[in-house]
């Protein structure tokens, strides 16, 4: 299956999703640390994000997320890729910023309603091409 992505950071990326399943705000929902969903309540608590294409169909808040994306790319623990459900002007600076310090940075591409779940195997082109399998 193929899906087109807006870009919103060019790159290539492959692996597994992990969906965030509600609404999150990087700071003070994911552990710059450790890469590890942190949010009280939130249905991936507990999961790391680290070398998954995280989907994430909604956002919440915080400018200081793009911090926290910042964090993660500098010490490794960043996602290999984010689908985004809608545009995003404060995560995909992270990844830009760690891009501009010569880090290995994250593809950020948008794709309203994205259908993936959990456990489905994805890669990304350089174009924004989404091509992949559901999982089971």
């Amino acid at each position: 299956m193929r899906w087109q992505g807006e870009i919103l950071l060019a790159g290539e990326a492959e692996g597994t999703v992990l969906r965030l399943d509600a609404p999150i705000s990087f700071w003070g929902g994911i552990d710059p640390a450790t890469g590890v969903v942190t949010l009280a309540g939130h249905p991936q608590r507990g999961k790391s994000v680290a070398a998954t294409i995280l989907v994430i169909p909604r956002l919440i808040g915080s400018s200081s997320s793009s911090a926290v994306m910042l964090e993660l790319c500098y010490s490794g623990l960043a996602p290999a890729a984010l689908i985004l459900g809608g545009r995003d002007a404060i995560l995909p600076v992270g990844a830009v910023v760690a891009q501009q310090m010569g880090w290995p940075t994250v593809p950020v591409v948008v794709l309203p309603d994205p259908p993936f779940r959990t456990g489905d195997r994805l890669s990304l082109d350089r174009a924004g091409m989404i091509v992949g399998q559901e999982a089971g």
